[in-house]
């Protein structure tokens, strides 16, 4: 049976108002991590002031000015330095954004199953939270 390290992971790109992301924002995330649902695999925080110019943290490199501390990225350097600096471009002056890698720890044991039986996930898609919840609200109000 393949003995898998990791599950699938996730890559997030959460846009905020600002040029600093308020680190209370991460507690739900900080959670998470401490409940061993999901691990950060890596994390970045890009700004673009109101004059445009870009600046790219990693948490490797946060002097703290963040409030992050007690994130520890497993994999710094996954989310890639090109992909990274073309999500920084795309953000409007006065914004920021974390990019957020997260391994499912939860799926591992199913990806294993499905390596062991043969299986191969061929497509796998998400459908955002706000989408599930309006559909239940219709599907609720139909029945």
């Amino acid at each position: 049976m393949n003995d898998f390290r990791f599950g699938p992971a996730e890559f997030y790109l959460v846009g905020f108002e600002g040029e600093r992301p308020d680190p209370a924002t991460f507690r739900a995330l900080t959670d998470l991590i401490d409940s061993g649902v999901v691990r950060l695999l890596d994390f970045v925080v890009l700004s673009k002031s109101a004059s445009g110019e870009v600046e790219i943290v990693e948490l490797d490199d946060d002097d703290g000015d963040l409030g992050l501390d007690d994130f520890q990225p497993i994999a710094a350097g996954l989310a890639g330095e090109e992909d990274v600096e073309a999500l920084a471009a795309a953000l409007d002056p006065g914004q920021s954004a974390a990019v957020v890698v997260l391994e499912l720890t939860f799926a591992r044991a199913l990806a294993q199953s499905l390596a062991a039986a043969g299986g191969q996930v061929l497509r796998s898609e998400r459908v955002p939270a706000p989408v599930v919840n309006a559909m239940m609200d219709i599907l609720d109000q139909e029945g």
